[in-house]
């Protein structure tokens, strides 16, 4: 079983969760409004984009609920993360531009039909300002409360059940964090230099600070090949999810 810190979802995890989805949402929207109780709540459409979105792109969860749709570019096919939204436990931040693959890019397509009128991805219910960060963690955890220390209130309003187990839960249970991980270990498999994972995941180099001074190449063509790569991958092995 996998610990906190090396959680990977297999391609077969990733299918089921695919396939998980479709048929809770598709169940819980044919059902009758008293069926509707009886039935787990799916993940909704937004946590479920942006789920994608962490494995394909590689993003931290954080950095996402806080993009705001200025900083996507549709043409390009480009997003910049500004630095002040880079998550360090170290002082240094730097800014990132993620070059969306078509199946990164049909995700954020499909996300702004639902928020592409406010400010942010993920607005909050007010839309004054973002998602709280941990809404779509939250939402995850809810669903894999066999894995919790804690029962079902029948009185709260959060959504307690297994539904987003996967594996019938052999391998322990899933977060966002851990598809960034997971997409960064696909890329590995695709043959991606390691180096160039890193400037993807935008992890600080351990370069001297006169070669990170001199040497200032930024990758970008081969950071678009490699997040590239990780979006046909999903797209045509795994998933098969654009049409």
């Amino acid at each position: 079983i996998y610990g906190i810190s090396d959680r990977l979802l297999s391609d077969e995890e990733i299918l089921e969760l695919h396939n998980i989805y479709l048929k809770t949402t598709k169940d819980y929207d044919n059902a009758a409004a008293d069926d509707k109780k009886q039935l787990p709540k799916p993940l909704p459409e937004y946590s479920q984009i942006a789920t994608w979105l962490c494995l394909s792109t590689l993003c931290r969860i954080g950095e996402l609920l806080m993009a705001e749709w200025k900083h996507v570019n549709f043409t390009t096919n480009e997003w910049f993360i500004p630095k002040e939204n880079v998550k360090t436990t170290r002082g240094k931040k730097q800014d990132l531009i993620v070059f969306l693959s078509p199946f990164a890019a049909e995700q954020l397509k499909k996300l702004y039909n639902l928020t592409g009128t406010s400010k942010w991805l993920f607005p909050n219910d007010k839309k004054t300002s973002y998602l709280y960060i941990k809404t779509i963690t939250r939402q995850i955890n809810d669903r894999q409360v066999m894995f919790k220390n804690r029962q079902e209130d029948a009185k709260s309003k959060r959504n307690c059940n297994n539904s987003l187990v996967l594996a019938k839960g052999e391998n322990g249970d899933w977060t966002p964090h851990d598809l960034r991980r997971t997409g960064a270990t696909l890329m590995q498999k695709l043959k991606v230099d390691p180096m160039i994972i890193d400037r993807c995941q935008n992890h600080i180099t351990h370069a001297s600070k006169v070669r990170r001074h001199y040497q200032l190449y930024d990758y970008a063509d081969e950071k678009k090949e490699a997040w590239f790569k990780l979006g046909e991958y999903l797209d045509k092995n795994v998933l098969k999810m654009i049409v």
